[in-house]
């Protein structure tokens, strides 16, 4: 039995919920779009339940401690559908054995649940490193990002921490959804702009003239801090994997 949620944390948590409910402890958590009818033939369509999702919630605490909610909301955020069927089973075991080692690494899912968390936080501290802002003539400062994993809501509040006086859009192109920072207030936007935007310095039309100033003059610096002779390409990589570069000022040919 497969069961269809909405993509989000808390429509996640209520497949639990259900689970439990129906008694169908095998159940396997997915979303629509990535569903395929052929090769799903028993489905189950879930509705996202606050109330549902906050019993799950407490429930977990009580076993596992609110220091360690956090871990399977962070594997959540992988979007990989394996990953999330392997937390929606230790869940499962969670609630049936009312216990749960989550450092017993001994335990094949653990491990895997914690290598999951590593590559997600690998992930945000790039992205923290990595995200460059374009100004338009607005005042507006936009980041068009492509992370490998839903990390947006993991760096919001350092972003807003750091650039609180300024206006700020985070925008995921790959999820088409990201975050408006404005007022001291974070707003989440979204929107398929995928499509219009073959090149992230192509997203504000009107750009403010001193924008195009500071990024020849940091893509200057970075030149010139750049001793060839001891180049190496090999740690540049495994530092500034290639995949970012396109959303990099510096590399920017």
């Amino acid at each position: 039995m497969h069961y269809i949620f909405d993509g989000s944390y808390t429509g996640y948590l209520c497949c639990v919920f259900e689970a439990f409910e129906r008694k169908e402890f095998h159940a396997v958590p997915i979303t629509e779009s990535l569903m395929e009818s052929t090769l799903f033939p028993e489905y189950r369509t879930i509705d996202t339940d606050p109330l549902k999702y906050n019993r799950v919630l407490s429930a977990m605490e009580k076993v596992v401690e609110r220091k360690n909610l956090n871990l399977f909301y962070h594997n959540f955020l992988s979007d990989s559908p394996v990953e999330w069927l392997n937390a929606f089973q230790l869940i499962i075991e969670l609630f049936k054995m009312k216990k749960l080692d989550l450092r017993n690494f001994g335990d094949p899912s653990i491990l895997r649940l914690h290598q999951t968390l590593k590559k997600v936080s690998s992930e945000r501290h790039r992205m923290k490193a990595f995200i460059r802002f374009v100004k338009s003539d607005d005042g507006l400062y936009t980041a068009v990002v492509e992370p490998d994993f839903n990390v947006l809501p993991l760096i919001v509040e350092f972003f807003k921490n750091r650039f609180a006086d300024q206006d700020w859009l985070i925008y995921d192109i790959k999820r088409n959804y990201g975050f408006h920072y404005s007022a001291n207030e974070i707003n989440e936007v979204s929107g398929n702009i995928k499509d219009t935007i073959p090149n992230p310095y192509e997203l504000e039309l009107n750009i403010d003239p001193k924008e195009l100033e500071y990024q020849h003059l940091w893509s200057t610096y970075f030149k010139s801090t750049n001793i060839e002779a001891r180049k190496n390409l090999k740690l540049h990589l495994r530092h500034v994997p290639k995949r970012y570069w396109k959303y990099l000022v510096e590399k920017k040919v």
